[in-house]
């Protein structure tokens, strides 16, 4: 189901275990956001044992973080719409879905969760509830990106705490976040070394199959697909980056609050950006 306003355009997976799987990774980012500037940056900042760009470093890579996950949650993957318009010098690269019975471009793929077909789909991931295609790869990308970073400078923040930082003076021992530091430390912890080793492979697998122009569920299929439908000539990284990214502006890689747009290229051009 899709849902949204003209301007917004906001894509909703009516799927209550992806809103159960998108709770918990929100849940998660709410509570490194929350208790470790309580614990750690805050009270060094006030006392002077850290520089304000650290506080604010970390605010703005959690805002990134938070931006990319609403984003690729709500972003349209690739929908094909009822009755699709083909070019006439493209109607050899669609073929018919024998389950929507839709015709659709060649490596598109129908997701049985969210109910149709999605252009150049990779996978559907129940942590966005979303499915991760042409229009929002980018920013599953960004969301893979930036919580391997926001989980890493939480594992740093959380180390300094106890082996780095200097004691604090003016806590006051009786509130509960200093009664409870301890665990609360630990329990960020864990969360940050579950999210940097879970995003990490993640993000790993994603980008080999991006520089190789493979998804995921080609990869799963163990067909010859893969060789027919990908066609051309290797192309180089920054090529391929900047068309999953609709731009070649290294800079407006790394930005969530933007929009994308199908991004081709010269014939002389393309051995490289």
């Amino acid at each position: 189901m899709v849902t949204g306003a003209m301007k917004l355009r906001l894509h909703f997976v009516v799927d209550p275990m992806g809103w159960f799987c998108v709770s918990i990774v929100f849940a998660i980012w709410l509570y490194n956001s929350v208790f470790v500037p309580k614990l750690v940056l805050l009270p060094h900042f006030n006392e002077g044992h850290i520089p304000w760009a650290l506080v604010v470093s970390y605010y703005i890579v959690s805002a990134l973080c938070m931006a990319a996950l609403f984003r690729a949650s709500t972003a349209d993957p690739g929908r094909l719409p009822p009755d699709p318009h083909i070019p006439h010098s493209e109607r050899e690269q669609w073929e018919m879905c024998n389950k929507c019975n839709m015709m659709r471009p060649k490596r598109s793929h129908h997701c049985s969760r969210c109910g149709h077909c999605v252009r150049r789909m990779d996978h559907h991931c129940p942590w966005i509830n979303n499915c991760v295609g042409e229009d929002n790869h980018w920013l599953f990308l960004q969301l893979c990106f930036y919580t391997q970073v926001l989980s890493l400078f939480t594992l740093f923040l959380d180390f300094c705490q106890y082996y780095y930082f200097q004691p604090l003076t003016t806590l006051d021992q009786e509130a509960f976040l200093a009664r409870h530091e301890l665990a609360l430390i630990r329990v960020s912890t864990i969360m940050g070394l579950v999210m940097f080793g879970g995003m990490s492979s993640l993000f790993y697998t994603q980008m080999a199959g991006i520089l190789t122009d493979t998804t995921t569920i080609e990869k799963m299929s163990f067909s010859n697909e893969i060789d027919s439908s990908g066609g051309g000539p290797k192309k180089c990284w920054q090529r391929t980056l900047a068309e999953v990214f609709g731009t070649t502006w290294k800079i407006l890689w790394f930005l969530p609050l933007r929009s994308r747009q199908p991004l081709t290229f010269p014939h002389h051009l393309r051995s490289h950006v």
